[in-house]
């Protein structure tokens, strides 16, 4: 089966075709690094890192560009309200960001360029605009230059609207526009902002409008034409429009195919932190295991709104648990397989249908749940291929337990992990000590002992195993 994804410009689920053979060029919007990343924000780190897996697991050799935008109004807002300058704000949590998208396990983009490290390109996209008719030199003196959206015929066709049904854009002074609903493409530096904020430019000094900045970055990497651009659903207007307008409007071809995340939701809401119910990455991640959380999310279609809430999350962790537990049973049997094998038919049509992860992860569950009914007879070819089958599935998902980064991750230093081994085997010595005289009393006491310290104890043909169970409770909600 043909690789198969869905494409916001024609609405309509199309063959991949790559512009180069063998090739994939992606181009995915970073983050404003205005604050600490949510759940929502990462969202769009998972999605587009299960697809590069996909992608490369298909064979395609694949670059990937994730711009950070560390100069936008918002961050010159908040690092005032904090009393800070703007460049130490945005570097603050740029460093945040990535580990936030560490922790989750995304591989890191292959170039990952800063809008303030463009501005030239940027520069010389405005006067190409101009030149072409398609931006004007605010007559006001303010040195403020925009994208002319009635020059461009196609204006709306990315969000599929009509231009007298839009909203005026709300990025810049109106009184300089031509029409309300013109964009802006460089902003004039004025006394209310910090001179380190600006750069000069033909028209006069200031900084970039949001929109230009990805322009500018998608087309200096990936060239006039690549393959997939992407982001959430809510850059689709009017920043993704605007993109699209502003390197068409120079000659470029630009994407070839529009990818857009569905949005985070908690209580119905988009999960923003302007309206305060912003579930933090670092703070979900004391809740429940990185992994688990990247489970929580991996398991809805990228289309499809996740309706955030820790009674989900704590239910995804156990489902999770079940794949991973068979895998520490299935390498306990059979002393480990390398994770090559062939991937099941029904798992790979569901993938390249759209990246249908939740199909995809029903035939993962299907496979481990015959694979724990070969696991009680030994090792055998048969559980092999099963256990190989099953760390390719997770493998393309980024959920394999016995690969980076989460095999490196213990929760403590490898001299207090020996440690706590140690503690626990001789607990469990005990218990089967005491099993042995059949003083079932003092085996359930000791069992019982460990469930407290959270430590759950389960009996296998090879012996006892235990694992540390999944913290449930109600706080942080």
């Amino acid at each position: 089966m043909t690789l198969r994804l869905y494409d916001t410009a024609t609405a309509a689920v199309r063959d991949f075709e790559p512009v180069h053979p063998g090739k994939v060029g992606i181009y995915h919007c970073g983050l404003t690094v205005q604050g600490a990343p949510h759940v929502g924000h990462i969202y769009k780190e998972v999605v587009f890192d299960v697809l590069r897996r996909w992608m490369e697991r298909s064979g395609y050799q694949v670059t990937v560009i994730a711009n950070v935008t560390d100069i936008e109004d918002k961050i010159l807002t908040k690092s005032a309200e904090r009393g800070i300058p703007w460049w130490a704000h945005a570097y603050e949590f740029e460093r945040e960001l990535h580990w936030a998208y560490d922790v989750l396990g995304c591989r890191p983009p292959t170039y990952e360029p800063r809008a303030t490290g463009h501005i030239p390109e940027m520069l010389e996209m405005i006067a190409d605009l101009i030149e072409r008719g398609h931006a004007y030199v605010a007559p006001d003196g303010s040195g403020d230059v925009y994208f002319d959206v009635k020059s461009w015929p196609a204006y709306g066709a990315l969000s599929h609207q009509r231009i007298d049904d839009m909203e005026a854009a709300g990025d810049a002074d109106p009184r300089g526009k031509r029409d309300p609903r013109d964009f802006a493409l460089w902003k004039g530096w004025t006394d209310a902002t910090p001179r380190s904020a600006s750069w000069p430019a033909p028209w006069g000094r200031g900084r970039p409008g949001w929109h230009i900045e990805c322009s500018a970055m998608a087309g200096k990497y990936l060239g006039d034409e690549f393959d997939i651009h992407g982001g959430g659903l809510d850059l689709r207007f009017p920043h993704h429009e605007n993109e699209l307008a502003q390197s068409t409007a120079v000659g470029q071809k630009f994407a070839r195919f529009w990818m857009h995340n569905a949005l985070v939701t908690t209580a119905g809401e988009k999960m923003s932190k302007s309206m305060g119910n912003s579930a933090v990455v670092r703070n979900v991640v004391e809740r429940v295991r990185p992994i688990e959380l990247r489970y929580y999310l991996v398991q809805s279609h990228y289309r499809s709104v996740v309706e955030f809430s820790f009674e989900a999350l704590d239910e995804a962790a156990k489902s999770f648990q079940r794949i991973e537990r068979f895998v520490t049973r299935a390498v306990e049997v059979t002393g480990g397989v390398e994770p090559d094998a062939e991937l099941p038919g029904d798992f790979v049509a569901a993938m390249d249908d759209d990246l249908g992860t939740p199909a995809a992860i029903a035939v993962l569950h299907n496979t481990v749940r015959d694979g724990n009914k070969l696991v009680a007879d030994g090792d055998s070819a048969a559980l092999r291929e099963v256990l190989a089958s099953v760390r390719g599935m997770v493998g393309v998902l980024g959920l394999d337990p016995l690969a980076e980064p989460w095999v490196s991750r213990t929760g403590g230093s490898d001299e207090l992990t020996e440690v706590v081994d140690g503690l626990v085997q001789a607990l469990l010595e005990q218990r089967q000590a005491a099993r042995a005289r059949k003083d079932f009393a003092a085996a359930d006491a000791v069992r019982d002992r460990l469930k407290a310290l959270g430590v759950v104890v389960e009996d296998t043909p090879q012996g006892p195993r235990w694992s540390l169970a999944t913290t449930t409770t109600d706080e942080g909600n």
